[in-house]
């Protein structure tokens, strides 16, 4: 294994924790309107569904090789995408609305405004820290995954995984927001926020790490092991797009054609990330 995809993973991992603590104290520092949430969620769903399908998916099947290998990503792909279902339906951790808005826009009855409320009383922080460190290490696994196919591939490019690494990277804040948001709403003082978003921070690092440098100790079983992480993780990828993202922003009559070209953004970026990746990855 070259040094370079594991430098390139290390910084990855440093920028994942760093923009992760920002977003957890976001809140103390600045208010979140409802229209940039909004906004930052459109594009990040588009782009976690073009990662998904323009990079998660063909190096799965590229690293697998062999006879079978679409049926096996295919399976693993819907293996990912119900896991993050029934952990979103668990333990409904998304909260993405932080503006405290209740205008005319914001009544369509969707429960994550509703849970900042009943939020203030209970302990219900706790469900959502635990399905988002759930979460965080399902994409860490995904960014140590992207990052053993493409060296597996020969890839020493500075910019290998890149379209992983800016799904993940720009998700995070809005996970973080969701912990510290919820705490505060239910009274913890600024030393529990403080400790917990630090916690939550390195989750994602400590999974891809653990992944990347942990998977050469099954042997001969690597590759189908990297291939179907793969595609579990663009499973889970697509299900936070199309089942927790997009729905929130699908509710909302006013600006949605800004919505939609950012939606539509994320999808470009992310397939023209594929021309800053090395081209063999892109080949089975």
């Amino acid at each position: 294994m070259s040094a370079s995809p594991t430098l390139t993973l290390l910084a990855y991992s440093v920028a994942i924790a760093c923009f992760s603590l920002v977003g957890g104290l976001l809140p103390n520092w600045v208010r979140m309107t409802h229209t940039r949430t909004q906004l930052v969620m459109s594009l990040v769903s588009g782009l976690m569904l073009g990662v998904a399908f323009y990079h998660l998916l063909p190096h799965s099947i590229a690293i697998s090789g062999q006879a079978g290998a679409v049926d096996n990503s295919v399976w693993w792909l819907m293996v990912g995408l119900i896991t993050m279902l029934l952990l979103l339906r668990m333990f409904h951790f998304h909260q993405h609305d932080f503006s405290g808005s209740t205008d005319e826009h914001h009544d369509h009855g969707h429960h994550h405004s509703h849970d900042h409320q009943s939020a203030a009383h209970s302990l219900s922080w706790v469900g959502i820290a635990m399905g988002l460190a759930l979460h965080t290490l399902i994409d860490g696994v995904a960014l140590g995954a992207v990052m053993l196919g493409e060296s597996a591939e020969g890839s020493t490019a500075a910019l290998a995984g890149f379209g992983v690494f800016l799904a993940i990277l720009l998700h995070k804040p809005l996970d973080a927001m969701s912990i510290t948001t919820v705490m505060e709403a239910g009274g913890w003082d600024r030393g529990a926020r403080a400790t917990t978003n630090l916690l939550f921070a390195f989750m994602c690092p400590l999974g891809a790490l653990l992944f990347f440098f942990g998977v050469d100790l099954v042997g001969s079983a690597r590759d189908a092991i990297v291939g179907g992480a793969l595609a579990f993780s663009a499973g889970a990828f697509i299900c936070i797009a199309l089942s927790d993202l997009l729905p929130e922003v699908h509710f909302h009559s006013h600006d949605r054609g800004k919505l939609t070209l950012a939606f539509l953004l994320g999808i470009v970026i992310a397939y023209g990330i594929g021309a800053l990746e090395p081209a063999a990855i892109h080949h089975g």
